[in-house]
């Protein structure tokens, strides 16, 4: 893991926001090619892409009813308690978030309100390649369901065998969503917005993915609604001398696993604690499978920010906006306010990043990239779409039409002022 000062972190992120978009240009042609073919080319340019990409030809998209049977026959009771576990708990979480329709009658001869509507058709993408993520599943599919959704499909990338990972499959039972299709990459995303002959437009695509899934779900917006641009998974762990070195260590380490891009931070207030916390990542990387993809990630975008004060740490928090943010200081609660900017904030030594992933309720799929600036975690609301409601009688509408006809005039929309003029005469021009 590279150190650095307070003033060499900003001059880091202005080199690497160049690096970023240069990559960004390269792949935009790759992925908007995919995308032309699939709406001109339907389900068979989705195959082709399929066979290119996974290396593997799939003649029917769908999942079969035998394939879920084989899947649940594959995983151990215990994974089953496990996926139940977290079930239970991110449905009880999301339910909060749930909102409903109002009306305001208070004053005569007026109706104002709000119609909250599930949307009617979703596509949820859930990353494969590197690992499986039945967790994903979950983080979206639950929000859906609550929102009430009819008609859930989970898009994914083929196993070399054909088939969907198991884990996947059954989580997705569990989530009650059986609609799965064997497709992955930006292609999946393509299908998704535009439909084919056996894959269906949906209103929404929601999930994370790889840079390509991300590129492409960026092109389509706009005729398909999107929940966020996710890039690769991010943690900024803020450390005083009273965090456990070993448990910092093993925080970064648990987002520096996913992919090479993976980006893992510390800011620390101290050089003693930046050693321990290097020392604890070479020690653990050793011993972990996925050792080769730490090593790489933490080359690339591993760092320790070493700063005066607790609170020199926090205008850097804010700007790098982390997609999982850990206060692993003295006394998080008081310091809380101090952060403006997290998809997600996990409070003390004792909440890992893995427990937001897994089985505390709130959503794993988050703002990446900076963009907690302005976005939120994947929630029900996400899933449900408002209505304005507004109903006046006629005593009502007279009451307010000089001001409207007002208004209208002074942006020289005479027709609008005409809408309301019309009425009024004839309200008038009765004896």
């Amino acid at each position: 893991m590279e150190r650095l000062t307070k003033q060499q972190y900003w001059d880091y992120k202005e080199r690497s926001a160049q690096l970023m978009e240069e990559k960004e240009a390269a792949r935009n042609e790759t992925v908007l090619e995919i995308i032309k073919r699939v709406r001109n080319e339907g389900d068979q340019a989705v195959r082709s892409f399929t066979e290119k990409f996974d290396r593997v030809q799939i003649l029917d998209f769908t999942v079969s009813e035998e394939e879920f049977a084989e899947a649940r026959k594959s995983v151990s009771p215990a994974f089953m308690k496990a996926i139940k576990a977290a079930t239970e708990n991110i449905s009880q979480y999301h339910k909060k978030q749930l909102e409903q329709s109002w009306l305001d009658m208070s004053e005569p001869g007026k109706v104002i309100g709000q119609k909250v509507t599930p949307l009617d058709r979703v596509a949820i993408y859930v990353p494969g390649g590197k690992a499986a993520y039945p967790s994903t599943v979950l983080m979206n599919a639950i929000p859906a369901k609550i929102a009430g959704v009819k008609h859930i499909y989970i898009t994914t990338p083929p196993q070399a065998d054909a088939k969907i990972n198991p884990y996947v499959l059954v989580a997705a039972k569990e989530a009650g969503v059986e609609n799965i299709y064997k497709i992955g990459g930006a292609q999946s995303i393509a299908a998704f917005a535009y439909g084919t002959e056996s894959v269906p437009k949906v209103q929404k695509i929601t999930g994370p993915g790889n840079a390509y899934v991300a590129s492409a779900k960026k092109w389509v917006y706009g005729d398909v609604a999107i929940d966020m641009i996710a890039g690769p998974s991010e943690i900024l762990v803020v450390a005083d001398e009273t965090a456990n070195a070993d448990f910092v260590a093993a925080d970064l380490l648990s987002q520096a696993e996913h992919d090479e891009e993976a980006r893992a931070v510390c800011i620390t207030t101290s050089d003693a604690q930046a050693d321990a916390i290097e020392q604890a990542v070479r020690s653990q990387t050793k011993n972990l499978t996925r050792k080769e993809i730490i090593k790489k990630s933490l080359a690339q975008h591993g760092k320790i920010i070493v700063v005066d004060t607790i609170d020199d740490a926090f205008p850097i928090v804010n700007d790098i906006a982390p997609e999982h943010l850990q206060l692993m200081i003295a006394d998080p609660m008081e310091k809380l306010g101090a952060v403006k900017h997290a998809g997600a904030i996990f409070l003390g030594n004792y909440s890992p990043e893995a427990l937001g992933d897994y089985v505390a309720g709130p959503n794993h799929t988050l703002p990446t990239n900076g963009t907690a600036t302005f976005a939120s975690p994947l929630g029900v609301y996400d899933f449900m779409k408002k209505s304005s409601v507004i109903y006046y009688d006629k005593p009502s509408l007279l009451a307010s039409a000089d001001t409207i006809i007002e208004i209208a005039n002074t942006e020289q929309l005479t027709a609008h002022a005409q809408s309301v003029q019309i009425r009024k005469e004839e309200t008038d021009a009765k004896p």
